[in-house]
């Protein structure tokens, strides 16, 4: 029965190390699909940050998303301050910016950031709904 037990566990492990890697992007940001970001907006409340430049982001962002350009992150950082203990999805067209911006965060301190994996883009394609305008 010891065999058994260590095989279950091995089982386990492997499971969970799978689970990381699944939500990590390259840089080490945790990555979120558009329904863990949604369950995530709704039950804790987070922040939505897209990093889009302001075009972009008029053509249709993720409701209640604050517009601060990747370009002009670090000059905002101080006045996101407040937020470094609340959850944050950060968000672009693709991913790929908003996964630099996430790391910046981390950088300075912001503890619970994590980004949409595949951005705007697979937001659009599940389905779910996006705002139109300035922020």
């Amino acid at each position: 029965m010891g065999k058994g037990r260590k095989k279950i566990g091995l089982a386990l492990g492997s499971g969970a190390a799978l689970l990381v890697l699944t939500f990590r992007s390259p840089g080490g940001n945790v990555g979120l699909t558009p329904t863990q970001a949604t369950l995530l907006i709704n039950r804790e409340d987070a922040l939505v940050i897209d990093v889009r430049d302001p075009a972009e982001f008029a053509t249709g962002h993720l409701p209640n998303a604050r517009n601060t350009p990747l370009n002009k992150l670090d000059e905002h950082l101080a006045s996101l301050d407040q937020y470094k203990d609340r959850a944050i999805v950060v968000c672009c067209a693709s991913g790929i910016r908003s996964a630099k911006a996430c790391e910046q965060m981390r950088k300075v301190g912001f503890a619970k950031v994590v980004n949409l994996s595949g951005g705007v883009g697979t937001w659009t394609q599940a389905g779910l709904p996006l705002s139109r305008g300035k922020a």
